[in-house]
């Protein structure tokens, strides 16, 4: 599944449903766009954090594979470890 599939299944899947979205107040593409920009303010503020030491790295790819995970994508076959 593509990453805009994958974060299109994770907002709507937390909508009341019906045959239609009744509670849904803003287009899809809004909707994917305000959690598009919190996933990029997050993933910035990962990286920025200068308090982690260069053996950390590590840590910030783990909490920016995890920001992709809280908006319905995953981190590949390269986070299965």
């Amino acid at each position: 599944m593509d990453l805009y599939t994958e974060m299109l299944v994770e907002i709507l899947s937390k909508q009341k449903m019906e045959i239609h979205f009744p509670e849904l107040s803003f287009s899809v593409e809004e909707l994917l766009e305000m959690r598009c920009y919190e996933a990029l303010r997050k993933i910035k503020a990962v990286l920025e954090d200068e308090s982690l030491t260069d053996a950390a790295c590590f840590q910030k790819i783990e909490e920016i594979i995890n920001i992709f995970e809280e908006i319905g994508s995953d981190g590949g076959s390269r986070h299965d470890f």
